[in-house]
């Protein structure tokens, strides 16, 4: 009874020593509401994980090379830097009353699970990897004078699943070959592996800028929220597009991924980013799609044709994987891209954030995960984008 009544009092005391510290950690936020919308300061965010944030001038351009603090935004922009990686928030930062501001949303879907992936919920529990190599038979994807994407996404494919089994992961391949699978498909194949991931792999093209280069990696877009290729967002609509509950998984897996990719192979950084991209969609798992390149670019073309090319873009992302397994079994940070640099015996940014000791969960709030809608028909394209949400907070609780 005396051992029971102890336990009791314990249990208490711990609750009241979190309910403390819940209170005290909302204080701490100032949230202000601009045309019905929640938003924090930079500064107020900075405060909140002791890091060092900084404001560049509308339209100027971010280089690795000149990053010098963990958070880099840009004035009336979505594109900013977090440890050295450039991202894409899902609304611009605003100028307001002499204070910068990044929506609540940002907050808690892009900055938080970027930061501190490790503290994502279930980040990290992974049985099987799925992987997807893009395109395939009657659908060659882009092409270039070496060959097409369906050829070279198989190939980086076959090269990162041996690697993967090497490491003890289960793997499965969307395709084994030169054939097409529908995009269902392929989303019902990673939804029916257990503790699975879904890695697409692809290779960029576009017929506006014939200098485009780079990588980049997407995620599935949050509900009510812009994805990352629309440039304007008419505050009218108000349209909401599925969610997933996946997501800051996603999130988490796409940092893990792209900071090894841009640490291991000098490519033009463009960014983590967001998409409504089918094979994204349809899947209810953490799920990426990576870009390794263009090749309608003549110079990186003859590089994804190169085989040895095509092996380090796969260890790269596997090493990448391999980074995202191991948060949920030792539950700290990822390596980031100037980790694998100083690897590389580059010149590498020196700094990581840190641990914040706050939790968020009173500024996000009890707000449910939701549940994916019944999709719409599969394409290859990305859904027609939603607008500003009716309220910027669409978001899970995050874990403190």
């Amino acid at each position: 009874m005396f051992i029971r009544l102890k336990r009791l009092l314990a249990l208490a005391f711990l609750s009241v020593f979190i309910v403390s510290n819940l209170i005290f950690a909302a204080d701490d936020w100032q949230i202000i509401k601009v045309s019905g919308h929640d938003y924090l300061s930079v500064d107020n965010i900075s405060k909140f994980y002791g890091l060092t944030a900084k404001i560049m001038p509308a339209g100027e351009k971010m280089q690795l090379e000149t990053v010098r603090s963990p958070l880099e935004f840009v004035q009336s922009s979505r594109e900013v830097m977090i440890n050295g990686a450039r991202c894409w928030l899902c609304f611009p930062v605003i100028e307001h009353e002499g204070k910068f501001l990044v929506t609540r949303t940002d907050l808690a879907k892009t900055i938080e699970p970027l930061l501190r992936p490790q503290r994502v919920s279930n980040a990290g529990k992974v049985q099987t990897v799925v992987i997807d190599p893009g395109h395939g038979g009657h659908d060659k994807g882009a092409l270039s004078r070496y060959g097409s994407e369906k050829d070279f996404a198989l190939d980086v494919a076959r090269t990162l699943r041996t690697l993967l089994q090497a490491k003890g992961l289960r793997v499965i391949m969307t395709r084994e070959g030169d054939y097409f699978v529908p995009l269902e498909v392929r989303a019902q194949i990673a939804n029916a592996a257990r503790n699975s991931i879904f890695v697409s792999i692809h290779f960029n093209a576009t017929d506006r800028d014939p200098n485009a280069t780079g990588f980049e990696i997407f995620s599935f877009t949050p509900r009510g929220a812009p994805s990352t290729s629309e440039n304007s967002v008419a505050p009218s609509s108000l349209s909401m597009q599925a969610g997933t509950e996946v997501d800051a998984q996603s999130v988490a897996l796409s940092a893990c991924i792209y900071h090894s990719m841009i640490g291991h192979i000098p490519e033009f950084d463009r960014g983590i980013k967001r998409a409504r991209f089918a094979v994204l969609r349809l899947t209810r798992v953490p799920a990426v799609l990576v870009e390794g390149g263009f090749l309608t670019e003549r110079g990186e073309s003859q590089l994804i044709a190169k085989k040895d090319w095509r092996a380090k873009l796969a260890q790269a992302i596997g090493a990448g994987v391999e980074n995202y397994v191991a948060l949920g079994v030792k539950k700290q940070p990822p390596m980031l891209v100037a980790d694998y640099r100083r690897q590389n015996k580059s010149q590498p940014v020196e700094f990581a954030a840190p641990e914040a000791d706050l939790s968020l969960v009173n500024l996000i709030g009890e707000a449910a995960l939701i549940s994916p809608s019944q999709p719409a028909a599969e394409t290859s394209s990305p859904a027609p984008q939603a607008a500003l949400p009716v309220s910027p907070l669409d978001s899970a609780v995050i874990v403190p």
